[in-house]
């Protein structure tokens, strides 16, 4: 397989794994684990979600049990909220996700690589595939 291919490939599974996990993508999974999801619908408890920190779970103990707090003051200004059971309920959909999207990339290699691109003749200049 040409080097060019190779790297095309490359920076293509980078690009998946990259928009794969994206703010709205992690909401989606906290809310199918159930997470109870708060929105910021006043000046003080917008105040007090962008105080914390943002768009990564963070485990808080509150009366001697652990709380999973989700804060998203850019797009949704909302909180979600969850028990030690929400979490691992998120962590399991989130390996789900996450095995589910390296098989379509690697679908998406195997189809690349049954494209047979040198059969197309020489490439233009640089690497594009030289169509104009």
């Amino acid at each position: 397989m040409p080097k060019k291919t190779i790297y095309f490939l490359i920076i293509l599974m980078g690009l998946t794994g990259c928009a794969s996990m994206g703010a709205q993508d992690t909401e989606d999974m906290l809310s199918a684990a159930q997470f109870t999801m708060k929105k910021a619908d006043t000046p003080n408890k917008l105040a007090l979600l962008q105080a914390l920190t943002q768009n990564k779970i963070m485990v808080h103990t509150k009366n001697g049990k652990n709380y999973y707090i989700y804060a998203d003051a850019a797009q949704c200004q909302c909180l979600y909220a969850g028990t030690e059971i929400n979490y691992q309920q998120y962590q399991q959909i989130r390996l789900a996700k996450n095995i589910a999207d390296d098989q379509l990339a690697a679908a998406e290699m195997n189809q690349s690589a049954m494209m047979n691109w040198g059969g197309w003749g020489p490439w233009g200049p640089g690497w594009g595939p030289g169509f104009y």
